[in-house]
């Protein structure tokens, strides 16, 4: 890789400044509504399978068909992000969202939500994909588990929002008010992120060096605050690499870490959390309480990622992961064991737990890993290929989870998840990296 520019390593002695802050709330309000709308089904589906608008059938599809198009979402994003540009991506993607949105919320039948849903899908499959691969590149090392677990933690607020929205209103006014807020809220995130800029970081990789130190100057500009900023380190060459080093050492061996964690959080978050209103109601509890107890649960994922904003920097990307990984199997396995849908207390102690260490994995896994595992020069590729397969076993789990529901109850569920989460200790701790205190460009020639 050419380094005319040197613009990792520029932007990385950066001081924290309006810059970062900037840069993080026009990412990070396009990842909110990306969050609301992955959690919106569960109130959703809950009030269409109870007003009779819905089948249990439809809502497999629904859910199915959302991942499909996620699948498909963080797969195309990935190409277009390598090859167009973070910029362009990011905005296009938050278009289709939006406008999806609205048309779901006027769908005359469950078809054609399903249909709505799936268009959103791709959208929101795509906003994963880019946005935490942008901000990884903008931020420093020391910090950057902080700022990316924070990005994760907005994405994730999406949960206890639409918990809220949907206590409030599904019961009052429907569901059709809860697309309406995500169409609207996320039109008006793509005219306002209009001003994000495009990645140095990614100019230089594709050569396009004038255009890469004139950003890089304004950047730093408005970093330093007519101060002086701190020498470039100008790190060791690092070779640059093809997609087709993606199945080569030792990229193979990330491709198989970034896949297979996506594959476990995804499967704990859309096979587990977003069913919690319906396991709510299949132990006879109201739409209202359901989504009462589910509001209460929600507030534990805003814990789990600000715990995970913490240990990312503190302890590191590995500790972090498998320590989480632990407690979710043993807080899983309780919660099942003493059946604890039945029991109020167990819902709020247990569940609490549970969901907590969730969450710590949710901000570690999509926010701050995933993006770090990879060069410049592919990574929304790599990460978008990590994503496949992360959404691709979640275009399946709605109907797994369905079964085991109906033969095993909850047990059966929480099963399913401690068998993800002993492979996923597993493939961490033998392949993966440790990014903690490292440059993209280091971490980039690390070995496991």
């Amino acid at each position: 890789m050419a380094l005319a520019v040197n613009a990792g390593a520029r932007l990385d002695r950066l001081p924290i400044s309006p810059f970062h802050y900037r840069i993080f709330w026009l990412v990070g309000a396009g990842m909110f509504f990306d969050g609301y709308d992955l959690y919106v089904a569960g109130g959703v589906l809950a009030s269409v399978i109870k007003t009779g608008f819905s089948t249990v059938s439809q809502n497999s599809q629904f859910l199915s068909l959302t991942f499909v198009g996620m699948t498909a979402g963080a797969l195309i994003t990935g190409f277009v992000g390598d090859k167009f540009g973070r910029r362009f991506t990011y905005q296009i993607n938050l278009l289709i969202f939006g406008l999806a949105s609205l048309a779901a919320a006027f769908s005359q039948d469950m078809n054609q939500l399903i249909a709505c849903r799936f268009v959103q899908g791709l959208g929101l499959g795509a906003e994963i994909v880019v946005g935490y691969s942008t901000m990884t590149e903008f931020v420093p090392p020391k910090t950057r588990g902080r700022w990316l677990s924070m990005m994760a933690f907005i994405v994730v607020a999406g949960f206890p929002m639409t918990s809220l929205l949907g206590y409030l209103i599904i019961p009052n006014f429907g569901w059709r008010p809860m697309f309406v807020f995500a169409g609207i809220g996320s039109l008006i995130v793509w005219y306002l992120r209009k001003n994000l800029p495009e990645s140095p970081r990614w100019l230089e990789s594709e050569g396009r060096l004038e255009e890469a130190e004139a950003l890089m100057q304004t950047i730093e500009r408005e970093a330093s605050g007519g101060k002086p900023l701190p020498p470039v380190a100008i790190p060791a060459p690092v070779a640059q690499v093809a997609a087709s080093d993606m199945i080569k050492p030792p990229l193979l061996q990330r491709m198989i870490v970034g896949s297979w964690v996506l594959v476990s959080i995804n499967t704990l978050i859309f096979g587990f959390v977003i069913f919690l209103p319906q396991f709510f109601l299949r132990q006879g509890l109201t739409i209202t309480n359901s989504l009462a107890y589910t509001l209460v649960l929600s507030a534990a994922s805003l814990v789990g990622c600000a715990i995970g904003a913490w240990s990312s920097d503190a302890i590191g990307r590995r500790p972090s992961i498998i320590s989480a990984s632990i407690v979710t199997i043993i807080a899983g396995y309780i919660y099942a064991r003493f059946n604890a849908a039945s029991d109020p207390a167990i819902v709020l102690g247990i569940g609490f737990v549970l969901v907590v260490a969730i969450y710590v994995q949710t901000a570690i896994l999509y926010g701050v890993y995933t993006t770090e595992l990879f060069p410049t020069e592919i990574r929304l590729r790599a990460n978008g290929i990590c994503n496949f397969f992360g959404r691709g076993a979640t275009v399946i789990s709605p109907f797994i989870v369905a079964a085991l529901m109906t033969s095993y109850n909850l047990p059966g569920v929480v099963w399913l998840m401690i068998g993800l989460l002993a492979v996923q200790i597993l493939v961490v701790w033998a392949w993966g990296v440790e990014p903690r205190n490292r440059g993209l460009e280091e971490v980039a020639k690390a070995q496991a």
